[in-house]
C-alpha cells in the first residue's frame, strides 16, 4: 500500500495555559518572536493514501482547535486519536462538527476507555444528542477503544498506542509507522516511560517528546530528563513540545545537541 505526501504539523506546542499566559508580562509572553507564541498542544498528520485520497488525522483536540484549523486551512478530518482526558487535550472536540458538515460523514475517534468515558460525560450533548431539548447542531462521532500496544491501521498508516505515565496517570502516546516510509513517535505529557514501552521507541526517524521547563515537575519531563530519554532512544531527529513561558525559543534551541530541536506552532515535519 503506497502512502505519499506524509507530514506531521505541530498545531500547538504550549502547556495548558498556552503562551502568552493570561496576566503575564514576562519577556517571553511579550516577545515578538512567533516561535514564542504557543497554542495548546496537538498535532495534525497528513498523507495521501493508496487510492489518492488526502487524509488528515488529528492527535488531540485542544481548546484552540478552531484557531489551529483555520491557521492550517484544514478542510477535512478523517480520524482523531486522544492521548488522555485532560482539558487542554480534549475541549476542542465540539468544533469537529464543521468537518462533519464539509465531509458529510461521521468521524472516528480513538481513545482508551477512561478517556472515552470522560468525553461522553463532558460532551453528553454530542454522544446522547437524542436527549437534547432542541434539535442541536452537534458533531457526529464514532467512538473506538484503544489498548496500549495494539496497533490500528488508518488508511494504510499504522498507529500503535504507547503506554506512558503522566505523573500517576496512565496515558498513551503514539508510534506512527508509514509502510516504506518514516517511523515517528508522539509522546506528550510524559513524566516517565514504563519498561514495556521502550521497544516501541526503537528505530525512530522522529521522536516528539514532552519538555515542560528546566525545573523538575511531578507530571512532565524537564529539559534534563527529556535529553536523557533522547540519548537512550537515539532517533534521527527529536522535537520537544508542551513548553511553558520560561522557554525562550531561540536561546534554548541554540543550546540543544545536534538533531534535537524545540518544536514551534506551525512547524511541518516531512
Amino acid at each position: 500500500m503506497t502512502i505519499t505526501n506524509f507530514s506531521l504539523t505541530f498545531l500547538g506546542t504550549g502547556t495548558s495555559a498556552g503562551v502568552p499566559v493570561i496576566t503575564c508580562d514576562c519577556d517571553i509572553c511579550t516577545s515578538d518572536n512567533p516561535k514564542n507564541k504557543r497554542l495548546r498542544c496537538s498535532v495534525c498528520i497528513e498523507f495521501t493514501d493508496s487510492e489518492s485520497q488526502d487524509r488528515v488525522i488529528l492527535i488531540d483536540t485542544s481548546p484552540d482547535l478552531r484557531q489551529q484549523a483555520l491557521r492550517k486551512k484544514l478542510t477535512r478530518c478523517d480520524a482523531i486519536l486522544f492521548t488522555h482526558n485532560h482539558v487542554d487535550h480534549t475541549f476542542g472536540l465540539d468544533d469537529i462538527r464543521m468537518f462533519n458538515v464539509s465531509m458529510q460523514q461521521p468521524i472516528d475517534i480513538y481513545a482508551e476507555r477512561n478517556t472515552l468515558d470522560h468525553l461522553h460525560r463532558v460532551f453528553q450533548h454530542v454522544f446522547e444528542s437524542h436527549k437534547n431539548v432542541n434539535d442541536s447542531f452537534v458533531a457526529n462521532l464514532i467512538p473506538n477503544e484503544l489498548s496500549p500496544g495494539d496497533m490500528i491501521n488508518l488508511y494504510g498508516v499504522e498507529f500503535t498506542p504507547i503506554r506512558l505515565l503522566h505523573g500517576r496517570l496512565p496515558i498513551v502516546g503514539f508510534r506512527v509507522d508509514v509502510p516504506e516510509g518514516p517511523s515517528l513517535a508522539y509522546c506528550t505529557d510524559v513524566s516517565s516511560i514504563p519498561p514495556e514501552s521502550w521497544p516501541l521507541l526503537e528505530d525512530l526517524d522522529v521522536l516528539v517528546l514532552d519538555m515542560l521547563r528546566f525545573r523538575h515537575h511531578p507530571t512532565h519531563l524537564n529539559l534534563d530528563q527529556a535529553l536523557e530519554i533522547t540519548q537512550r532512544v537515539v532517533p534521527k531527529q527529536t522535537y520537544f513540545t508542551h513548553m511553558t513561558h520560561c522557554v525562550e525559543h531561540e536561546k534554548v534551541d541554540a543550546e540543544l545537541p545536534e538533531n534535537v530541536n524545540l518544536a514551534f506552532d506551525g512547524l511541518c515535519v516531512r
